[in-house]
């Protein structure tokens, strides 16, 4: 089984030379330390960043520069730093080929519900509703399973939705899935991982289809 790094590791091979790529809060922003290095990415965040780099050692950190989660980050030569208006531009123009985000649940219909839990405080749902309602290439990052055992992967969300029908592929600490028509079709499984153990650990309709490999990570 998959822990964070690994899961951010397995979406890093989702990325291509050339793109533009958006980062969400949690997971998602490990992706950029697992780039393969005889690329060129250009990580965005709605904040206003054009060409972040990995973390920064402790100790090198910079305040002033953050991403959209409030982290500190590097930035790489030749990165630009813009207003929110410039940025929801490039996003809501569809100028990002690849979004990367966090979910609490993920409905077989790619659905999403990433921004509220009921009865919690929050903030709002923050730049996260533009990603989905713009990006044609998303791809989730989530654990398969809640701190309960119960199923993150779901028949239909329970929780308010941040988009519908915009989820494209999971990777979760269990497998990799992908969102058809028809519900999630098993792709890859974790390394330790059998089909069973996802099959049970999903609720919503799971597809089969030959021989399931190991993922590598």
């Amino acid at each position: 089984m998959l822990d964070k790094n690994g899961i951010a590791k397995r979406i890093a091979q989702e990325v291509k030379d050339g793109y533009y790529v958006n980062l969400g809060i949690g997971i998602p922003t490990l992706v950029a330390n697992f780039v393969r290095e005889d690329i060129e990415v250009e990580f965005q965040s709605e904040n206003g960043v054009l060409g972040m780099g990995p973390f920064p050692f402790e100790g090198e950190e910079d305040a002033d520069i953050i991403n959209a989660g409030k982290q500190t980050i590097t930035t790489l030569p030749g990165a630009s730093f813009f207003d929110s208006a410039t940025s929801f531009g490039m996003i809501r123009g569809q100028h990002v080929d690849l979004t990367i985000l966090g979910a609490m649940e993920v409905s077989e219909h790619g659905d999403i519900a990433n921004w509220k839990i009921p009865g919690k405080m929050v903030k709002g749902m923050g730049g996260a509703m533009d990603l989905v309602a713009s990006a044609e290439n998303i791809i989730v990052a989530m654990m398969h399973t809640n701190r309960a055992g119960e199923s993150k992967l779901l028949k239909n969300c329970s929780l308010p939705l941040t988009g519908v029908g915009c989820v494209k592929k999971i990777v979760t600490n269990m497998a990799v899935i992908e969102v058809t028509p028809k519900g999630f079709q098993l792709l890859e499984r974790a390394p330790g991982v059998s089909v069973e153990d996802i099959k049970l650990a999903t609720e919503g309709i799971l597809i089969i289809e030959g021989e399931i490999p190991e993922m590598k990570v």
